[in-house]
C-alpha cells in the first residue's frame, strides 16, 4: 500500500542533500511525500509526485517530520503539583523530591504503571512525538527498576536504565553503587539499550558516574548522563571524555564544558521545560551553537521539575527564552534528537527514511513557536500509519 500526501505548501525534511537550497530543514515548497509500507519512498516537488494508492490532500498545509523526544521519564506514579505551587512561591528546587515519587511508583501495580505511560505517550503522539525514549529511576530497586524497564520497552526500544537517580533513603552511597553496579544492573539490562546516570549536587559525583557508566557498558549498555543542571560541576567534561553520544540538561556550563562539547561532538541536550518549571536560568544555547555545538531539544517529561509532554512547547521556550532560529528548534526537536539516539532513520524525512510525519494546521514550520500553547497538529503518521486524524484520503 502506498499513500501520496500532496499539496504540502511546505515541507521540512531535514535531508542534509537538500540543505543547500532548503537551508538547515530542507525545505521544499508545493510539494509530496509518498509513502510506501513504513517508509517514505519519494520525496520532491507536487508536480512531479508519481501515483499512489492513497491520495491525501494537505491543502497548503505545512509537514514536519515527527519529533524524536530523547529525554523522558513516563514511568511514574503519583502527582507533585504542590511541589510545583511551592516552587512557583518561592522554595528552590532540589533532587530530594524524587524519593517521593520512588514511594509512589513502589506502590502502584504494573498494570498502573503501564496505564499511565500508555496514557502519557498518546498524548505525546497527539502532540506530533513519533519517536521516544523512557527512563526508569523511580523504583531504587532491583526488581521496581527491572519492572519499570519492562513496562516502558512495550512503548519504545529507546529504554534507560536510570538506576541511578539519586539514593534511596536506608541505605549508604558506596553501598547502592555497588548495588546499581551489580544486581541491578544485571536485572535491568535485558530491558534497556541505554545506561545513565544523574551526575549532580545531592545526586551522584563524577567518580561514582564514570564506576556506574563503565558498568553498564561492560553490560552492552550504551552511557547517557545527566549534567550541570543545578549547578557547575564536571559531569559534561565527564560524557566528553567518555565520547557519550548526548549530555543532558547543560544549564550550567563553563567555558571549558563548552570547548569540551564542541571539540568532542557530543551533543548538548537542552530541556527547557525544567527551566520553565523550576525558574532556574535557562542554558545558554545560542552561545553552544555559535561555538559549534550540537544541541538537541527534549521534553523531559517527569512529574517533579517538568510535567509537559509537548515537544511544540519546548520549541517556543528555545526560540523565546534561549534565543534559537525557529528552524534550530525544530531542526534539534527531529534530526538532532534522533542523532542523541544515535539514530538516523527518524527526524528526517527522505527516501528510505522511516515513514513518521506530522501535518500542521498552519502554513509553516514558524507557527510552532509564533503561536505558542495552541494545538497545530492535524494529522500524525507513524511508521506510515495515520495515528492521529488527518484529512479525508482523496
Amino acid at each position: 500500500m502506498t499513500t501520496v500526501i500532496s499539496g504540502i505548501g511546505e515541507l521540512v525534511t531535514n535531508d542534509p542533500a537538500r540543505a543547500g537550497r532548503g537551508g538547515l530543514l530542507g525545505l521544499v515548497r508545493d510539494a509530496a511525500v509518498v509513502l510506501e509500507g513504513s517508509r517514505v519512498a519519494w520525496v520532491g516537488p507536487a508536480a512531479d509526485a508519481p501515483a499512489a494508492d492513497v491520495q491525501v490532500d494537505a491543502g497548503g498545509r505545512a509537514v514536519i517530520p515527527g519529533f524524536v523526544d530523547s529525554h523522558s521519564h513516563l514511568v511514574f506514579a503519583g502527582d507533585r503539583s504542590a511541589e510545583f505551587e511551592a516552587r512557583m512561591t518561592g522554595q528552590p528546587y532540589t533532587a530530594g523530591g524524587i524519593r517521593t515519587t520512588v514511594e509512589r511508583t513502589r506502590s502502584a501495580t504494573d498494570e498502573q504503571l503501564t496505564s499511565h505511560v500508555a496514557r502519557l505517550v498518546a498524548e505525546m503522539r497527539a502532540q506530533g512525538t513519533t519517536s521516544l525514549e523512557i527512563k526508569s529511576g523511580y523504583g531504587l530497586s532491583v526488581h521496581d527498576e527491572a519492572r519499570s524497564l519492562a513496562v516502558a520497552r512495550q512503548f519504545t526500544d529507546e529504554t534507560t536504565f536510570l538506576g541511578a537517580h539519586v539514593v534511596p533513603a536506608g541505605t549508604t552511597p558506596a553501598d547502592y553503587v555497588d548495588l546499581v553496579t551489580g544486581p541491578m544492573l544485571a536485572a535491568a539490562a535485558p530491558h534497556a539499550r541505554w545506561i545513565d546516570v544523574f551526575c549532580e549536587d545531592g545526586a551522584f559525583d563524577v567518580d561514582q558516574a564514570r564506576t556506574i557508566l563503565a558498568a553498564g557498558s561492560d553490560s552492552g549498555l550504551r552511557g547517557r548522563l545527566h549534567a550541570n543542571q543545578l549547578t557547575y560541576g564536571a559531569g559534561v567534561r565527564l560524557a566528553c571524555e567518555l565520547g557519550l553520544v548526548a549530555v543532558d540538561h547543560c544549564t550550567f556550563l563553563s567555558d571549558d564544558d563548552v570547548a569540551a562539547l564542541s571539540d568532542s561532538g557530543t551533543i548538548a541536550t537542552l530541556l527547557p521545560g525544567v527551566e520553565f518549571s523550576t525558574r532556574q536560568p535557562y542554558p545558554d544555547a545560542r552561545g553552544l551553537i555559535d561555538a559549534g555545538v550540537r544541541v538537541a531539544l527534549a521534553s523531559d517529561c517527569n512529574p517533579g521539575s517538568s510535567f509537559t509532554s509537548s515537544m511544540a512547547l519546548c520549541i517556543a521556550l528555545a526560540v523565546r527564552e534561549m534565543r534559537m532560529s525557529p528552524a534550530e528548534a525544530l531542526h534539534a526537536a527531529t534530526a538532532t534528537g534522533a542523532a542523541a539516539l544515535d539514530r538516523d532513520d527518524v527526524g528526517v524525512l527522505a527516501p528510505g527514511k522511516a515513514a513518521d510525519l506530522v501535518l500542521l494546521d498552519a502554513p509553516s514550520y514558524v507557527h510552532l513557536a509564533y503561536r505558542p500553547g495552541v494545538p497545530l497538529v492535524a494529522g500524525v503518521w507513524q511508521a506510515g500509519r495515520p495515528v492521529v486524524a488527518a484529512p479525508t484520503p482523496g
